[in-house]
C-alpha cells in the first residue's frame, strides 16, 4: 500500500455515497433517542423542521460547493481561496479545528454507540466474559480494529461500507416501515400522540420557551418545535465528508478525472442521500418518538435509565416494546439488527477517517504547520487512532456526553460552507440587468440559508455550552502545534522552483547562470538608494574595483504567510548592471539564498555581501518566522549551510557595517 493510499483511484458515485453514509446513516442508530431526549413528543415536528432544512438549506449549499471544489476541498478550501494571508491561515486552522471535532467525535461517539448496542444485547450479555462487557473497552477495541482496516487498504474501505450500508438501510426500512404499517392500521394511535400535542403535554422537562409552556395547539407546538431543531443537528452530519471526497468519485467511464461529470455525478451523490435520509428521519421519529410503539419512560433517561435510549429502533427490532408491531420483531431479528447496527456504527468512523487523511495533507504540511510526516497516510492513521482513544477515555465512552460537541463540529462546518457559498454568489458577475437580478435573488437565498445555519449553531452552543469548549480544546491543540510547526520548519530551505514573468526573462537568467562571469550577488533594497549609490558603497566597503562584475537581487514579498518558496524573476541589465527582481516571495532569506545557490550551481566562487540587520533579536526572529524577513544575513547563512555542507562549494556571506 502506497503512502497515498488512493491516489489516482476512483469509485461509482454510489460507492462513494456509501462509504460517506457510514457517518451520516448510521446516526439513526442514535438519533431517534436524542431527538425524543431534545424534544419529547415533539420529536417529529422538530424532525420535520429538520428535514426542511436538510433539502432546502444544506443540500443546496453542499451542490453548490461540490461545483466551486472538484479538487476535494470542500467548505474549509472555500473560505481559504476568499480569504489572503495570515487571517486565511488561521481562519483555516480554525475550520480544521472544529473539521478535528466532527471528524475525531464522529469516530469515539459512533464506536461508543455500537459498544452500547453490543453490550445491551442479551445474547452478547449472556455469554461474553465478564472483561469484555465494558461499554469503554469495547469501544477502544473497535476504534483500534477500525484503523487496522485503513492500515490494510482503502479498496477493502469502501468495499465493506457499501455491504454495511446496504445491509443496514434494508434492516432500518424494514423496522420503520412495519412501524409505519402499525400505526396506520391503528389510526387511534397517531390521534392520541397529536391530542397531547394540541394539549400542551409535550414530555419535555426543560420547555426551550416557558412563557409558551402552559399553552396548547398546534401553532404552539410547531414554534417550540422550531426553537427546538438545533439539538436535533447530528441529523445533518455527512454533507462536508462527501463534498471532500469528491475527487474519488468516477467521471466518465472514458475519463474519470472529469472534472463536469464528476461534479454531477457528486451532487447525484448528495441529493440521494440527504432524499434517503430524510424518508427515514421522519419514519423513525413517528414510530420512536410520539409515545405510541415505545412508552415514554422507555426513553427517559431520568430517574432510571431506559432500556430505549441510545437503541430505539434496536427497541423495537427485538420486540421489547408493549406493542406486538410485526410478528418477525423478536431475539433473532433483534440481534440482527443489532449486529448491523454495531458495524455501521463502528465503521461510521471511516468516513470521518477518510476526511481527516484528506485535509490534513491537504493543509498543514503545505503551510509548514505540520511535520513532513503528516503527509503519509501510515502515520497519520496511527496518530488519529491514538488521538480517538485519548478522547473516548476522557469521555468514558458516553454517547451522550461527546453530543454536543459532535453537533458544533457538524454546525460549524455547515455554517462555514453557507458562508463560503454566500461570499461567492455576491461576489460573482453579472454584467446585464437579468444576471444581476438572479445574482440578486441568490444572494437572498444563501443568505437567508447563512441566518438559518448561524442561528442553528448559536442555539446549540447556548443549549449544549461544553460542545463549543470540546471544539476549543481540539482548535487550541491545531494552533499550538502549527505554530510551534512553523517556527521549528521555518528554517527549511522550501524550495519548489522559480517562476519566470516570461520566455525572455528565462533565457537571459540561464545566460547569467551559466555564462556570465558573476562572483558577487548584492541584495538590494529599491526604496533605499539607487542602484549606483548601492554599488559605489559596495565597493568601497569591499575594495572591489570595476573588473569585478555584480548582479543586484531585488526581493519583494507576496504572501509570506505560504511556506513553499516559489518566487517569480524577472531579470533585465539596467545601465550595464544585471538586475534580478524576485516577486511573490514568501520569505527574503529565503529567496537570496535560492538564487545564491542557483549561481553558484556551476562550482564557481561566489560571495553575498549585506549590511547589518538591525533591531532587537526576539523581533528579528518574529520577523522572520511571520513575515519572511528578519536577520537576513544570519539566515541566509544557516540556509546556505543547510543546503551545501561543503563550505568550499558553499557560496560566501559577507556582511559589513
Amino acid at each position: 500500500m502506497s503512502e497515498s493510499a488512493h491516489a489516482g483511484r476512483h469509485y461509482a458515485w454510489w460507492l462513494i455515497m456509501c462509504l460517506c453514509g457510514v457517518d451520516y446513516f448510521s446516526t439513526l442508530g442514535y438519533q431517534p433517542s436524542i431527538a425524543f431526549e431534545g424534544a419529547g413528543l415533539l420529536a417529529p415536528l422538530a424532525t420535520a423542521v429538520l428535514v426542511v432544512v436538510t433539502l432546502c438549506c444544506a443540500l443546496p449549499v453542499y451542490r453548490h460547493v461540490a461545483g466551486q471544489t472538484p479538487d476535494g476541498v470542500g467548505s474549509v478550501g472555500m473560505i481559504e481561496r476568499l480569504c489572503s494571508g495570515w487571517f486565511g491561515k488561521i481562519a483555516v486552522l480554525v475550520l480544521i479545528g472544529f473539521a478535528a471535532t466532527d471528524f475525531v467525535i464522529t469516530k469515539t461517539l459512533s464506536a461508543a454507540d455500537a459498544a452500547a448496542h453490543l453490550v445491551a444485547n442479551p445474547l452478547y450479555a449472556g455469554h461474553a466474559p465478564a472483561w469484555m462487557q465494558s461499554q469503554l473497552g469495547v469501544t477502544m477495541f473497535l476504534l483500534v480494529l477500525l484503523g487496522a482496516m485503513f492500515l490494510k487498504g482503502f479498496d477493502e474501505v469502501v468495499g465493506v461500507a457499501t455491504t454495511l450500508v446496504v445491509v443496514y438501510l434494508a434492516l432500518t426500512t424494514a423496522i420503520i416501515a412495519a412501524g409505519l404499517w402499525h400505526l396506520a392500521r391503528h389510526p387511534d394511535l397517531l390521534a392520541g400522540w397529536l391530542a397531547e400535542v394540541r394539549a400542551g403535554h409535550y414530555a419535555l422537562e426543560h420547555p426551550p420557551l416557558p412563557g409558551l409552556a402552559g399553552g396548547a395547539g398546534l401553532g404552539t407546538a410547531v414554534l417550540i418545535a422550531m426553537v427546538i431543531f438545533p439539538k436535533l443537528a447530528l441529523g445533518l452530519s455527512g454533507f462536508e465528508t462527501g463534498v471532500l471526497h469528491i475527487h474519488l468519485v468516477r467521471g466518465t467511464e472514458a475519463d474519470p478525472a472529469d472534472a463536469p461529470a464528476r461534479i454531477a455525478a457528486t451532487r447525484r451523490l448528495l441529493t440521494t442521500a440527504a432524499v434517503i435520509m430524510s424518508v427515514l428521519l421522519i419514519g423513525s421519529s413517528l414510530v420512536s418518538g410520539t409515545g405510541t410503539l415505545i412508552p415514554v419512560a422507555a426513553l427517559a433517561h431520568e430517574p432510571v435509565r431506559g432500556a430505549a435510549v441510545d437503541r430505539t429502533l434496536a427497541y423495537l427490532a427485538h420486540g421489547e416494546g408493549p406493542v406486538a408491531i410485526a410478528p418477525f420483531f423478536g431475539p433473532t431479528f433483534g440481534t440482527l439488527y443489532d449486529i448491523s447496527t454495531i458495524l455501521i456504527l463502528w465503521f461510521a468512523g471511516a468516513s470521518a477517517m477518510a476526511g481527516l487523511l484528506n485535509m490534513v495533507p491537504r493543509y498543514l504540511p503545505r503551510y509548514g504547520m505540520a511535520p513532513e510526516w503528516a503527509a503519509a497516510y501510515r502515520p497519520l492513521v496511527i496518530s488519529f487512532v491514538a488521538i480517538a482513544l485519548v478522547v473516548t477515555l476522557c469521555f468514558r465512552a458516553s454517547v451522550t456526553a461527546q453530543g454536543g460537541a459532535y453537533a458544533t463540529g457538524v454546525l460549524v462546518l455547515l455554517s462555514s460552507a453557507a458562508l463560503g457559498t454566500f461570499l461567492q454568489v455576491a461576489r460573482g458577475p453579472a454584467t446585464t440587468p437579468a444576471e444581476r437580478r438572479r445574482r440578486a435573488l441568490s444572494t437572498a437565498g444563501y443568505g437567508l440559508v447563512l441566518a438559518v445555519f448561524i442561528y442553528t449553531t448559536l442555539a446549540n452552543i447556548v443549549e449544549r455550552p461544553e460542545g463549543i469548549v470540546i471544539a476549543s480544546i481540539f482548535i487550541a491543540a491545531v494552533l499550538g502545534i502549527s505554530l510551534v510547526s512553523r517556527a521549528w520548519r521555518s528554517g527549511e530551505l522550501r524550495w519548489k522552483t522559480f517562476r519566470f514573468a516570461d520566455t525572455a526573462d528565462r533565457m537571459l537568467w540561464t545566460d547569467i547562470t551559466s555564462d556570465l562571469p558573476f562572483r558577487v550577488l548584492v541584495p538590494h533594497r529599491p526604496d533605499h538608494r539607487t542602484l549606483a549609490e548601492k554599488e559605489r558603497e559596495i565597493r568601497r566597503k569591499h575594495r572591489l574595483d570595476q573588473r569585478v562584475r555584480l548582479v543586484f537581487l531585488e526581493v519583494y514579498r507576496g504572501d509570506v504567510s505560504r511556506f513553499e518558496s516559489e518566487p517569480v524573476l524577472s531579470v533585465a541589465e539596467q545601465e550595464g548592471r544585471f538586475v534580478i527582481t524576485a516577486r511573490d516571495c514568501v520569505s527574503v532569506s529565503h529567496t537570496i539564498a535560492q538564487v545564491a545557490l542557483e549561481l553558484a550551481a556551476g562550482g564557481r566562487p561566489l560571495d553575498v555581501v549585506f549590511g547589518f540587520a538591525k533591531g532587537s533579536p526576539l523581533r528579528l526572529a518574529v520577523d522572520f518566522v511571520l513575515f519572511g524577513s528578519g536577520d537576513i544575513p544570519a539566515r541566509v547563512v544557516d540556509l546556505l549551510e543547510r543546503a551545501v555542507p561543503d563550505p568550499a562549494a558553499r557560496p560566501t556571506v559577507i556582511v559589513a557595517s
